[in-house]
C-alpha cells in the first residue's frame, strides 16, 4: 500500500522505516512542525522522575539539560526509545495513553519521594498532571516545545494524492490539520483508508468522506501499523 505519513519529520521518518519493513511505500509529508523552546535552565532539584507523553517531549528536555539521573515515565514504546536514545538508563514504558501512564506512575512511585516534571508541549491537555495531582503527587509542567500545523498540503502529499491508499493519523491535531489541508487543496480522500491511533483522533475526520476509517486496537504506533494490515 502507498501510505501517507503526516507526523512531524523525526517521528515520520521512523514510521516510514517501519512501513517499508512491512512492505508498504511511505509518503512522508509532515503536517505538524515541532518547534523546541530555548529558555532558562530547568529547575530539577528534588525531581524524582520525568513524565514523557511524547518523543518530542524527551527530545526537548534533552536539549535543555544534561541530567539523566532519574527515571523516565514514558507513555509508550516510541517515547521510551527516545528516552533511551537520549541517554536515560531507567525508562519505564506505560505502553498506552495519559491514563495508563498515570496509573503506571501511581503503581511505581510515591508522592513523598518528590515532584515529577512533565516535559510538555504547548498543546497538551493537562489530563496527566490533573490525574497525578489528584493522587497526591506534585507535578511541575515545563512547556518545552510547540507543534503548529502547516498551512498547506506539502507538495509530496499533493503530488502523490491520486495514488495513495491510506493515511495514518496519530492525533486529533494531525487529523484536523489533514482535514484543513485537504479541503484547502480541493482534494477528496474518498479512496483512502484512514487509520487512527484512537477514537478521539477520528473525530475531525468526519468532515471528509473516506473509503474506510479504522481505529488501532491500542493507542500506539505498532497497533496503528497492525490496523493498516
Amino acid at each position: 500500500m502507498r501510505v501517507l505519513v503526516t507526523r512531524p519529520i523525526d517521528d515520520a521518518n521512523e514510521t516510514a522505516v517501519l512501513l517499508k519493513a512491512r512492505g508498504h511505500e511511505p509518503v512522508v509529508a509532515p503536517l505538524l512542525e515541532v518547534r523546541y523552546h530555548d529558555g532558562h535552565p530547568l529547575h530539577l532539584d528534588g525531581i524524582q522522575g520525568l513524565l514523557a507523553t511524547s518523543a518530542n517531549g524527551v527530545r526537548a528536555f534533552a536539549r535543555r539539560t544534561s541530567r539523566r539521573d532519574f527515571p523516565v515515565f514514558a507513555v509508550g514504546s516510541q517515547t521510551a526509545q527516545a528516552a533511551r536514545d537520549a541517554g536515560f538508563d531507567d525508562v519505564r514504558n506505560a505502553d498506552g495513553n495519559a491514563d495508563t501512564l498515570a496509573q503506571a506512575v501511581r503503581n511505581t512511585a510515591r508522592p513523598q519521594d518528590g515532584p515529577l516534571l512533565h516535559a510538555s508541549g504547548a498543546e497538551a491537555e493537562g489530563r496527566l498532571a490533573a490525574a497525578l495531582t489528584a493522587a497526591g503527587f506534585t507535578v511541575r509542567t515545563e512547556i518545552l516545545y510547540d507543534v503548529p500545523a502547516i498551512a498547506d498540503l506539502p507538495p509530496a502529499a499533493r503530488d502523490a494524492f491520486p495514488t495513495l491508499d491510506a493515511v495514518l493519523i496519530f492525533s486529533a491535531r494531525s487529523a484536523q490539520a489533514f482535514v484543513d489541508c485537504v479541503k484547502r487543496a480541493g482534494l477528496a480522500p474518498s479512496n483512502l483508508i484512514a487509520v487512527a491511533i484512537s477514537p478521539a483522533a477520528t473525530k475531525p475526520l468526519g468532515a471528509l468522506a473516506f473509503r474506510e476509517i479504522r481505529v488501532a486496537a491500542h493507542p500506539n504506533q505498532a497497533s496503528v501499523l497492525d490496523a493498516l494490515g
